[in-house]
């Protein structure tokens, strides 16, 4: 689990929920069904109308995807590929064949099964390169279902909005209920606001970053396998694949291997 996701969004629903408290409120008076009714319906049928029908129903599974997916370490990532590339300085390269089984990433599998049949670098970078493109591309369409969602939650928070001032305009005979009226109508923008800045925005943000964390970790992967697939030194692919992180991740990385 995502514990900076799970965090993030209670201390932002805690923070709105203890201003309601403190400012006098009651938070049940912020309970309304048909505004309920017309920001997520409307919300869901928009969505639903802008994508596929499969890519909308796909929106719960990239909720638990930011909330419980996970990015391997790229500093384990490259003291495996290092690993291999020191088996094949010493035994060949045909010899990874024996290791695919405990390759724990399957994109490294892919790799190294080219390397070991001697496919040409250059296709074997370009096939792995695109997969990496396509992996991207998926990314992107699924975070746009949130960005969307973001973008038409305020708006039909403002439509029901509206529609309860038309309401209330309609009934000015009794000037009492003016105020009840005015607040029920500005519950929609609430939910509106709340919808986009509470959970759809913080959510597609945070599917972007896992994006770029699995981006980089790829990178490295196919940097990692061509090193070996060109006979590079093992400690030459270290250094290759150790540009690819933050100076104090280089230090770690280098301190973890003194250790050991």
């Amino acid at each position: 689990m995502d514990l900076a996701t799970v965090g993030g969004l209670g201390i932002a629903l805690v923070s709105v929920m203890l201003a309601i408290v403190l400012g006098g409120g009651n938070p049940l008076a912020l309970i309304n069904i048909p505004s309920v009714v017309v920001v997520f319906g409307g919300t869901a049928g928009a969505v639903v109308c802008a994508f596929p029908l499969a890519k909308s129903l796909g929106l719960p599974k990239l909720v638990m995807k930011a909330v419980f997916g996970s990015t391997p370490d790229p500093a384990e990532t490259i003291r495996d590929i290092v690993k291999y590339a020191e088996i094949a300085r010493r035994e060949g390269i045909l010899s990874l064949e024996n290791h695919i089984g405990d390759m724990k990433d399957e994109f490294i599998v892919r790799g190294i099964k080219m390397a070991v049949d001697g496919t040409d670098p250059e296709l074997i970078r370009e096939i792995m390169e695109t997969e990496l493109e396509s992996l991207m591309e998926r990314h992107m369409q699924g975070k746009m279902v949130l960005d969307q969602f973001g973008k038409y939650a305020p708006a039909f928070g403002m439509i029901g909005t509206l529609m309860g001032l038309i309401f209330m305009l309609g009934s000015m005979e009794d000037p009492s209920t003016i105020g009840p009226s005015m607040a029920v109508a500005l519950i929609t923008t609430l939910y509106g606001a709340v919808i986009a800045n509470g959970f759809a925005g913080p959510i597609a943000d945070k599917l972007y970053a896992k994006d770029q964390e699995e981006v980089m970790l790829k990178t490295i992967i196919i940097a990692g396998v061509m090193s070996i697939q060109s006979g590079d030194n093992p400690r030459v692919v270290e250094s290759k694949l150790l540009t690819y992180l933050p100076p104090a991740d280089r230090v770690a990385f280098g301190d973890d291997a003194q250790a050991a």
